[in-house]
């Protein structure tokens, strides 16, 4: 995607990022619930941080950043934006990280290779591997900083869905939403986007849908979900 990626309402730089912007990203931040008071761990470029931004105008929004050069860059993005009144760029790790008062809402897209190969880039591998934010301590905190009415999203591969349940059932937080994604029809699915809350829901609100059409063209949900980010000319 070259190193700046425009949408309607701001550009993303990444030149000095690990992980580019790519569809997970974009779906959570047009998917998740957010409030009046939204955190973001690990920002990387931003574009979460932006994206609940538009969605939610009253907003005020923390989002941290392990990474020295993709918090300088999320920084960069966020001034550059319409929101950079509203949008706190923070240098810190989600373990350390401490906050004047709870969050309405907390966003992740976290690391999720679990046993996998490392990679040769250590930059990718902290934004990729949960070495430096393992699931256990994601969810210890993320109850820590949400508030009692609050929720947390994240967006996460369908083989990390066992392990990430479980631990947050052990941190005391309970699904509330699950949405199953594909490609197309006939293919699996291999994302999950989920939301979380202190309180159990009397029923988990499930769907199933796919990104793309039988012609190759974005599906009407995934249209209707990003229609207020992409350019026309994005195709998917």
């Amino acid at each position: 995607m070259g190193n700046e990626f425009r949408f309607k309402n701001f550009s993303i730089r990444q030149d000095h990022c690990a992980m580019k912007v790519g569809t997970d990203g974009v779906l959570l931040g047009a998917w998740a619930q957010g409030g009046n008071k939204i955190l973001d761990i690990g920002t990387g470029t931003g574009l979460i941080a932006l994206m609940m931004a538009q969605r939610y105008p009253k907003a005020v929004i923390d989002a941290i950043e392990i990474d020295s050069d993709a918090c300088s860059q999320a920084k960069e993005n966020v001034v550059m934006s319409p929101y950079q009144d509203r949008v706190q760029v923070i240098s810190s790790s989600l373990q350390f990280f401490k906050s004047e008062g709870t969050y309405d809402a907390i966003v992740c897209n976290p690391p999720f290779f679990l046993n996998s190969l490392k990679n040769p880039d250590n930059k990718r591998t902290i934004a990729r591997h949960a070495e430096t934010l393992s699931y256990a301590d994601l969810f210890h905190h993320v109850k820590r900083l949400l508030n009692e009415s609050g929720v947390f999203s994240a967006i996460i591969p369908q083989e990390s869905l066992e392990s990430f349940l479980a631990e947050s059932y052990i941190s005391g937080l309970f699904i509330h939403r699950k949405c199953w994604i594909s490609t197309v029809d006939g293919k699996s699915e291999k994302r999950l986007l989920l939301s979380f809350g202190k309180h159990r829901n009397a029923a988990i609100e499930e769907t199933h849908v796919r990104l793309l059409d039988k012609d190759g063209n974005k599906s009407e949900w995934y249209k209707k979900l990003t229609d207020d980010f992409y350019l026309d000319s994005i195709a998917r």
